[in-house]
């Protein structure tokens, strides 16, 4: 990961946004940076899946700060990777009580992979939560440019060999990199809400997804789709191939425990259903 000097450190701490910096280092420390779970569905039966692991820090003065705005003062105050590692710890120290079928999604960072020991990092927190590797997917943003694609590559398929699932993030959010597709060891591809908002009005948005789709099954990848927010929109990805959706459609953003009975319950609902 790109890292930020001693020298710059110190600087920043001086400054009013140096506070800032800091505070969320203080927040890691603490444990105050929450993590929230986003449940996600099958397309085709409509049952619960698994979740993605977002966070979240509640700042004194500046209130809610959400996983985009919490990466971007990381990256600030140079602690990406140990929020990264933050957020995998105890994503996966959480879900290691999930029902055994039930996945789990991780955000990477172009940065992330740039560490040298970022596959053991993950591979080592995986272990130590005792949790299926085959059950956990890693998504890594497509607006990530991954400055060294083969490198990347190489440090993804570490972790693919050992069963991790990889995945393309956001896709169509920005300049759709078709290097990625053709060079990481890639399982998934992962649309941007932006991909989904037009599905039901306009013809070529329609004609957009399915154009993406048909591309992913060529390359033998599957499909999720985020930013669900209608029945319609829920309708049309599942008719079109998508594997799994997620969005404040099926649920929103929700703790642990509520997690846990969120999954309890959809468990019971596809029993007697």
């Amino acid at each position: 990961m790109a890292k930020i000097t001693d020298r710059r450190m110190r600087m920043d701490r001086r400054s009013p946004g140096g506070r800032h910096v800091e505070e969320l280092e203080n927040a890691l420390s603490e444990g105050r940076v929450e993590i929230l779970f986003q449940p996600q569905f099958s397309c085709g039966e409509g049952k619960l899946v698994g979740a993605e692991a977002l966070s979240r820090w509640h700042h004194p003065q500046l209130g809610r700060i959400g996983i985009d705005s919490l990466f971007d003062s990381a990256m600030r105050a140079g602690q990406a990777a140990r929020l990264t590692r933050h957020i995998a710890e105890r994503a996966l120290a959480m879900a290691a009580d999930w029902p055994n079928d039930l996945r789990l999604s991780l955000n990477i960072t172009a940065m992330d992979l740039a560490e040298d020991d970022f596959a053991e990092t993950i591979l080592a927190a995986v272990a130590g939560a005792g949790f299926d590797p085959a059950r956990l997917k890693l998504e890594i943003t497509e607006q990530s440019l991954v400055a060294d694609v083969e490198l990347g590559a190489e440090r993804l398929a570490v972790m693919a060999a050992a069963g991790i699932r990889i995945a393309l993030d956001d896709f169509g959010a920005g300049f759709c990199n078709f290097r990625y597709l053709k060079r990481l060891p890639l399982h998934d591809i992962k649309l941007d809400r932006s991909m989904i908002e037009g599905i039901t009005q306009d013809d070529r948005d329609l004609a957009v997804l399915r154009g993406i789709v048909a591309l992913a099954r060529a390359l033998d990848l599957s499909v999720t789709a985020e930013g669900i927010e209608t029945e319609a929109q829920r309708a049309i990805v599942a008719r079109e191939g998508c594997a799994v959706w997620q969005g404040f459609f099926g649920a929103r953003p929700m703790t642990a425990d509520d997690f846990m009975a969120f999954a309890a319950g959809s468990q019971t609902r596809s029993r007697t259903g």
